[in-house]
């Protein structure tokens, strides 16, 4: 599973767009002046680092972000037709949990901060599909907490809403969050539904993540290669230098 390298500006074109037109002004000011810093890993990141996980590829971070934001409107819209609780939160907290409910996994700022990295064990790829690996020189780190901190650590403030929604993105999947999904007593429930929205926008695009992968893999496995399929930007055959990679894609 792979995208063009024009699908990569697209997206970011359009990641742009959604922030300007979802925050007030100053806001997106700081949004963007964040992702700015970090650089061209915003635009490199995959979005996991196995093949059959879901968007490990370059350009998988922000494809798999845009797509949770579409979903996570598409929810909304679902809840509210069949009567939920809409109160409690806005969309721009919906808005702003779903761009960064992964944030974490851009990595430290700084040179040499990703947290995934191109993967030289031509083994590990072929037999395990783990496309990239994890940048040793990081201290360990949950993505949810990543995430809180890099916007802390660029001076975004995050609303109550904003921090619990990013914390609960994952449900169940998260040991440290089942506390908040299974409640033994009406006081200790949600107050809002924006992480039950969040966590099935997320599972939403996670799943039709891999089965874009699967079907792929199929395609490929069935049939010979197309001229445009050998265009693609491949990270399955090989270990990919991201940075080079980047710098070919856009004369950086």
């Amino acid at each position: 599973m792979s995208i063009t390298a024009e699908q990569i500006v697209e997206n970011w074109k359009e990641f742009v767009v959604v922030i300007e037109s979802h925050f007030p002004e100053e806001r997106a000011k700081k949004i963007l002046a964040m992702y700015d810093d970090l650089g061209d890993r915003v635009n490199t990141a995959p979005a996991s680092s196995v093949d059959h996980y879901h968007n490990a590829f370059i350009g998988g971070y922000i494809d798999h972000v845009l797509r949770v934001t579409h979903c996570a409107k598409q929810v909304y819209q679902l809840w509210k037709t069949n009567g939920a609780d809409m109160s409690g939160y806005t969309e721009e907290e919906l808005m702003f949990v779903a761009i960064h409910h992964d944030l974490g996994k851009l990595g430290f700022p700084g040179k040499d901060g990703e947290i995934y990295i191109a993967n030289d064990s031509d083994w590990h790829i072929k037999n395990q599909g783990k496309i990239f690996k994890h940048n040793e020189n990081n201290p360990f780190a949950l993505v949810n907490d990543m995430s809180i901190w890099l916007l802390q650590h660029y001076g975004i403030t995050i609303s109550f809403n904003e921090m619990l929604g990013i914390r609960c993105t994952d449900g169940l999947y998260d040991e440290a969050t089942k506390p908040y999904f299974i409640s033994r007593s009406k006081d200790s429930k949600l107050r809002t539904n924006l992480p039950y929205i969040m966590h099935q926008a997320d599972l939403m695009a996670a799943r039709i993540e891999f089965e874009m992968w699967r079907n792929d893999v199929k395609s490929l496995t069935s049939k010979p290669k197309s001229s445009t399929q050998k265009k693609m930007i491949s990270t399955s055959s090989q270990a990919i230098d991201t940075n080079r990679l980047f710098k070919d894609l856009f004369g950086a």
